[in-house]
């Protein structure tokens, strides 16, 4: 009798577990979780515009750039919005380390955007940063 009670409970623990895990998987994911994409409705719900940017690059030239920053839901965007004086810190800081021959083609521009990203998710704490786009960007 002990035996079979033990295994009952041990049953019904493993169940609760796996349906915790499972709520919180749905809930937490979002539409992503549930094996979508994000609608562009979505992605523009949860973005920042990062207006155009002017600095100096290390080798004299200077760049105008813009960015569109993509979060994982509308708290991390609310918290992005709040720490934009540091969004735009990180920027200044990371473009005032490249050169003008860093950014070029393709493979530069997706270089900075992963790099960007990398650097701002250590900043938050309300979700992630799932984006970073280049909207527009001068070099001279």
């Amino acid at each position: 009798m002990k035996k079979t009670v033990r295994l009952l409970l041990i049953f019904m623990s493993v169940v609760i577990i796996a349906l915790a895990v499972g709520l919180y998987y749905f809930f937490m994911k979002g539409t992503e979780a549930a094996g979508g994409k994000p609608t562009a409705d979505e992605i523009v719900e949860n973005s920042v515009e990062i207006p155009e940017i002017t600095t100096n690059l290390l080798n004299g030239d200077y760049i105008r750039i813009s960015f569109t920053i993509q979060t994982d839901g509308k708290k991390a965007k609310e918290e992005l919005e709040k720490r934009n004086f540091q969004v735009e810190n990180v920027i200044i800081k990371k473009l005032s380390g490249l050169e003008a021959k860093d950014l070029e083609g393709t493979d530069g521009k997706v270089k900075l955007e992963t790099d960007l990203k990398e650097s701002l998710n250590e900043y938050m704490e309300e979700g992630k940063i799932i984006q970073v786009y280049i909207t527009s960007t001068i070099i001279q």
